[in-house]
């Protein structure tokens, strides 16, 4: 295990206007109402898990501020509960995607008044709260306080938010991340992109009682340039029950901490996305990107093709003195499709970053099980005290350094204890069924939910020894050569959409995008550098295990070893989607 220079707190430099702290941000909101209008509407419109108690406090210092809290327009907890009741299911962890928007959120006749209210009135009109530029479409001045997914999970943990138009506070974090994934961060997400032109200030209000506010013009400025160049996300941490130890020395974490399972290094719809703007740091959601240069990022191909979602995720799991990954399955296109209402589902692969010597990886049933048997003991395992028999029922392949395995849906699969995991996979973040957990508790005490249920309609039972040995175990063959390095196919499965490419070199490798986002992780080597070949952006420093991703506009880039890896043999991977065999 070796400590390196991960960077943890990535950020796109910027020059652009910024305010900090309330003060400055109401000064510079007061200035910026005219003051020869009659009336004046500032809309500070939100992002599910903002603190709103703290918004309404502060722009309540507005002099002659007339301050409407748009909860108040908002149908009745009981109403939005029965309206959104088939979307949340009664499954503990999974719904159905919804498409509502903040229409059948809020009371017409609540909203009518308000607005007649507002045509009536002279002065400062403030309306503060979800739904704010909804209710009044033609605001003097529109604000938008952001949230980053990452920092809402941290909030529901904390039961500090409650999700749109409903008292559930108190609810367990599951079932806040279930109503936002399915329902809340939908509506948001697709009123948010009807109005970021129009946006005049974004707030960041990620830290309590100390927001900071870019102008619009400066968060254009810092999208359109990350949006042609080489960026990272924010990555984030957490343990798990099976949680490691090898992030903690290579990424410099919290030593304190029992253990780090989690690391999210790629996935922008959860992910934040640092500016750093005149020298302070401006926090928002990664997604923003996408929404708002989709085609820059993600190239035309993928757009077509996914439209506004970042198809490809990579991310860690740490079992270097930990314990095996629960035994799971994830659904196959038609069930998730059929289900969850998701387009497409969670392909996946093993890239082992590094191992221990007796690490192992489970990756499908051994030939000749049979399915009722196994599905039977599964159930007995659940329902009883008795252990489920994994190496009766599932194979156990040994794992070393570098190797890839690789994941199609609807094969059973764990990461066995002792492996440093680079998972690239498709998006859909939570379809993991969860089929045996070694009789164990999570980090709050209590079980673990099982998805046995799910896992039965899913499980491809074909993929049996002999058919993981020859196609999914380190499908690697070289494809290319030049002076100083040679490239690798490694995968992925026919039946996934990604591909990947892995390049060793002591020299500098020339890439091209393909007009295709282009994502990678140094798996080799303490310090590389990306280059444009035409100098369309700086030089761009990464570091060992750090993921950075290249817009599709980027075209053409290279890659070659700096500091002090110049010389020496360095390696990345990278994922894109796949478009011809």
């Amino acid at each position: 295990m070796r400590k390196c220079n991960y960077d943890k707190a990535p950020a796109t430099c910027i020059e652009g206007k910024i305010w900090n702290g309330w003060s400055q941000i109401l000064e510079k909101i007061q200035e910026a109402c005219p003051p020869d209008r009659k009336r004046t509407v500032v809309a500070v419109e939100c992002y599910q898990g903002v603190n709103k108690p703290e918004l309404l406090s502060r722009f309540k210092e507005l002099p002659g501020a007339w301050l409407v809290d748009t909860g108040g327009l908002f149908k009745s907890p009981e109403e939005i509960e029965r309206m959104t009741a088939p979307y949340m299911t009664d499954d503990v962890l999974f719904g159905y995607c919804a498409h509502f928007s903040y229409t059948d959120f809020l009371d017409t006749d609540k909203v009518a008044a308000c607005r007649r209210q507002i045509e009536n009135t002279e002065g400062l009109v403030v309306l503060c709260g979800h739904g704010a530029a909804e209710v009044f479409r033609r605001p003097d001045i529109l604000i938008y306080a952001d949230m980053a997914r990452w920092e809402i999970q941290q909030r529901f943990r904390r039961k500090e938010i409650n999700g749109l138009g409903v008292e559930d506070r108190c609810a367990a974090p599951s079932i806040h991340y279930k109503r936002g994934y399915f329902i809340d961060w939908i509506v948001c997400d697709n009123h948010k992109k009807q109005w970021m032109e129009k946006v005049d200030y974004w707030l960041d209000t990620h830290i309590a009682d100390f927001p900071k506010m870019i102008d619009g013009a400066t968060w254009k400025a810092g999208l359109e340039k990350t949006a042609h160049a080489p960026f990272r996300v924010v990555p984030f941490f957490d343990p798990a029950p099976w949680g490691g130890q090898w992030m903690k020395e290579v990424c410099d974490l919290d030593k304190d901490r029992d253990n780090f399972g989690w690391c999210f290094d790629c996935v922008p719809e959860e992910n934040s996305l640092y500016l750093n703007v005149s020298g302070t740091r401006f926090e928002m959601p990664a997604n923003n990107l996408i929404f708002y240069r989709t085609r820059e990022v993600l190239g035309g191909p993928v757009e077509a093709r996914f439209g506004q979602n970042f198809p490809i995720r990579f991310d860690f799991l740490d079992t270097i003195g930990g314990g095996n990954l629960s035994l799971q399955v994830h659904p196959t296109t038609q069930y998730i499709r059929d289900t969850f209402g998701m387009p497409y589902t969670q392909d996946e692969s093993y890239y082992l970053l590094d191992a221990e010597e007796e690490a192992t990886v489970f990756l499908g049933v051994k030939t000749g099980v049979d399915p009722d048997e196994m599905m039977a003991a599964l159930r007995e395992a659940q329902e009883t005290d008795k252990p489920f028999d994994a190496d009766k029922y599932v194979n156990r392949w040994p794992a070393k350094k570098h190797d890839h395995y690789l994941i199609p849906a609807g094969t059973i699969h764990c990461s066995g204890a002792g492996a440093m995991v680079l998972e690239i996979s498709a998006t859909p973040s939570i379809f993991t069924f969860k089929l045996w957990d070694w009789g164990r508790l999570g980090l709050d005490g209590l079980p673990r939910p099982i998805n046995i249920g799910h896992g039965a309609n899913v499980i491809q039972w074909e993929r049996q020894t002999e058919f993981v040995r020859r196609h999914l175990i380190n499908r690697i063959e070289r494809v290319s050569e030049g002076e100083g390095w040679y490239e690798e196919r490694t995968g992925l499965h026919e039946n996934e959409f990604i591909e990947t490419r892995r390049h060793w070199f002591t020299g500098k490798v020339l890439h091209h995008t393909g007009n295709g986002v282009n994502v990678l992780n140094v798996i080799e080597g303490e310090e590389l550098v990306v280059e444009s070949p035409d100098g369309k952006f700086a030089p761009y420093i990464v570091h060992y295990a750090e993921t950075f991703i290249i817009p599709a506009s980027v075209g053409a880039y290279t890659i070659s070893p700096s500091g002090i890896s110049t010389g020496k043999k360095c390696g990345t991977i990278k994922a894109y989607v796949r478009f011809k065999q």
